[in-house]
């Protein structure tokens, strides 16, 4: 697998400089965090981090916020149905990103005019033996003219099978924690 190639998404739900800090600078973050209310300084010291070392910041959810806050972009969970989002003035770099589990939230996400479609989960985990496997994944991604990253399931084990999908890039939670390894 050519990592090279590939653009890095890496969710986190608090702030950890010191894995901000291990990142390659190819690497994106996510900030997603649904159980705790929003801490303005929390996004705050990620985005400062993320800025010292040359890495995009998304916001998860909260696309008024990343805007304000001068964010490379939000994230857009699949649960998020909401078409107005397309309306919102931003910058011309600002990007938007979602994710989806199917063909109607593809399909929503295209509406939303997200960038990039989160496809998940491609691989089983501990958390989700439900998953969508090569072939419907290969499917699916055919479905849209969108850029496609896989999503879910995605460890140091199964890297190699990526080949066989072809995506333009990887988002993962817990991979990110041992990706220096993997160089």
């Amino acid at each position: 697998m050519h990592f090279k190639n590939l653009n890095f998404f890496c969710y986190i739900d608090s702030y950890n400089s010191t894995l901000i800090k291990k990142l390659p600078n190819t690497t994106s973050v996510i900030y997603r965090n649904y159980k705790d209310k929003i801490d303005i300084n929390t996004i705050l010291k990620i985005k400062n981090d993320c800025k010292k070392n040359n890495l995009k910041f998304y916001l998860s959810n909260n696309v008024k916020l990343a805007i304000k806050l001068d964010l490379n972009g939000s994230y857009i969970p699949a649960f998020n149905k909401e078409l107005t989002i397309n309306l919102l003035k931003y910058k011309k770099d600002f990007k938007i990103l979602g994710s989806a589990h199917n063909i109607k939230e593809i399909r929503i996400k295209e509406l939303q005019n997200v960038e990039y479609i989160f496809l998940s989960p491609l691989f089983a985990s501990n958390k989700n033996k439900n998953c969508l496997e090569i072939y419907r994944f290969k499917s699916l991604m055919k479905l849209s003219k969108k850029k496609i990253i896989a999503l879910g399931g995605i460890s140091a084990q199964n890297l190699k099978k990526l080949n066989l999908i072809k995506p333009l890039g990887i988002a993962s939670i817990s991979l990110y924690s041992s990706y220096h390894k993997l160089k």
